[in-house]
């Protein structure tokens, strides 16, 4: 199974790696990170480096799509080249895709009419982009799958693993992982987060 990992400059690192730290572990899974360009995508933060291998025009029917959100994607809106290819993956491939944020996938109009959700600071924006927001961490809707961001990145991952490989597997690899999330601070949504640590998020956001 071809998994196509696109990356551009200004990602956000976990929206990919967090989701191919589950993918690759599905049996027969070949992940591959892609660009327009292939070479070095420097993350939005600028502090770490990921490597495209391939260009776009490599793989031209993966079976399934992770889309990374992060920074960059405001650029990626007017990359021709990048939502022409995923508009043509999207209409060939047989698997789903994944879009995190939104605003990766909504360029070619994949998002037109369905629920989708994205990171909490950019919800606003769904509607403008032909989506009906949502505020939950992980959205199907048929191909397309959402994550809420950065972290959810994995709970979407874990979902596709059993829709391509079965609850089993999905488990497993949780396992395997060590995925049994236990945060220290009780602050992971807007909900329950005091005005003064959501300002302090936005900031960092």
């Amino acid at each position: 199974m071809d998994i196509a990992i696109p990356i551009f400059d200004g990602l956000t690192a976990l929206d990919a790696i967090g989701p191919y730290e589950v993918l690759s572990r599905l049996p027969d899974a070949r992940i591959h990170f892609l660009a327009a360009e292939a070479g070095p995508k420097r993350t939005e933060n600028r502090m770490l480096t990921l490597i495209a291998e391939r260009p776009l025009d490599d793989m031209r029917n993966p079976e399934v799509i992770v889309m990374p959100g992060g920074h960059g994607t405001r650029a990626l809106m007017h990359d021709e080249q990048m939502l022409a290819w995923v508009r043509a993956a999207h209409e060939t491939s047989r698997g789903p895709r994944r879009c995190a944020p939104a605003r990766s996938c909504s360029g070619p109009g994949i998002l037109d009419g369905l629920e989708a959700t994205t990171h909490w600071a950019l919800m606003d924006t769904l509607g403008r982009l032909g989506a009906t927001p949502v505020n939950r961490r992980v959205v199907e809707q048929g191909k397309v799958i959402t994550a809420a961001g950065v972290s959810s990145g994995i709970d979407m991952a874990l979902t596709l693993a059993a829709r391509i490989a079965g609850e089993d597997m999905a488990r497993a690899i949780q396992l395997a992982t060590g995925y049994d999330p236990e945060p220290p601070f009780d602050s992971g949504s807007t909900e329950k987060a005091s005005p003064e640590i959501l300002e302090l998020a936005r900031a960092r956001s």
